[in-house]
């Protein structure tokens, strides 16, 4: 039988594990940009061999530190994930399903939940819906769990979270990407400079690929920072948004009147039907 379940250790271990994400992150920035002077400087050709041997340990060295970053990011997840499938079926004893909602003559979900269950996973994972699922699964949440009398207080908030979130993900995804291939055109052309240099006998001039390189540098730096900025910002909603949304849950699960019956359903009794059946003449 399902019973309710208080949150508020579950949205704590997400708060831990997403401060030290954040900690992470803001680490990985800091030493980004402490290391763009000998990124310019390695791009350039003007870095010593001893200068040139720290910059590749330094690079060896942030390995441990993104997968760490991207460890605990992943774990944030995962509970989050957790949270939010409890938090649905709180809202189920809270406001119990009456019918099944359809879109577009599609099932989606039942009750004020506009889908179904397991879009609470697959709708972060599952190409193009993962733009409008995610925020259509809290908010419905949130709907369900908010004090009946006073809806909608807190749509800024969700609003926010899902903003700076979508965001983040355009940069780190997008913008990764964008930096990637632009790696790969730069070494295509110092190839082929080479090699027509090579061929002719002529200086080989890369200082505009050199500058290229640089530009790109200092770009990834400002994307990646701004990136964390956004997910400090994702972060810090997201949690005020768990920790409101368990106090209504608890809120409401303290009132009787929120309780939903503990037996089966109770039915008024049926009314009399009038008898038609023919009276005797000697009956008053």
């Amino acid at each position: 039988m399902r019973r309710y379940r208080p949150l508020r250790r579950i949205t704590i271990a997400f708060l831990v594990l997403a401060v030290l994400t954040l900690i992470l992150t803001t680490v990985q920035a800091v030493l980004m940009w402490r290391s763009y002077d000998e990124v310019k400087r390695f791009v350039y050709g003007l870095l010593s061999d001893d200068e040139l041997d720290r910059a590749v340990a330094s690079i060896a060295g942030s390995g441990p530190l993104l997968n760490l970053m991207w460890m605990t990011f992943a774990g944030a997840g995962a509970v989050f994930l957790v949270w939010l499938w409890k938090a649905r079926e709180n809202t189920e004893l809270l406001t119990p399903s009456v019918g099944v909602t359809y879109q577009g003559g599609q099932r989606l979900g039942s009750g004020r939940h506009r889908l179904n269950t397991g879009w609470v996973i697959g709708g972060w994972v599952t190409p193009i819906v993962q733009f409008w699922y995610p925020l259509q699964l809290v908010e419905d949440v949130v709907q369900a769990s908010e004090p009946t009398d006073d809806p909608g207080r807190i749509k800024t908030l969700l609003y926010t979270w899902w903003a700076c979130w979508t965001a983040f993900w355009v940069i780190i995804v997008g913008g990764g990407s964008l930096a990637f291939l632009s790696v790969v055109v730069w070494i295509v052309r110092v190839v082929d400079r080479a090699e027509a240099a090579s061929e002719s006998g002529d200086y080989l001039d890369l200082y505009d690929l050199q500058s290229f390189m640089v530009g790109l540098a200092l770009t990834v730096n400002i994307a990646f920072t701004i990136a964390t900025v956004l997910l400090a910002a994702a972060g810090a909603a997201v949690v005020l948004l768990m920790f409101r949304t368990n106090a209504w849950q608890d809120a409401r699960m303290s009132r009787p009147s929120d309780q939903p019956p503990p037996g089966p359903p109770q039915y008024a009794p049926r009314p009399e039907f009038p008898s038609y059946a023919q009276r005797s003449p000697w009956q008053r």
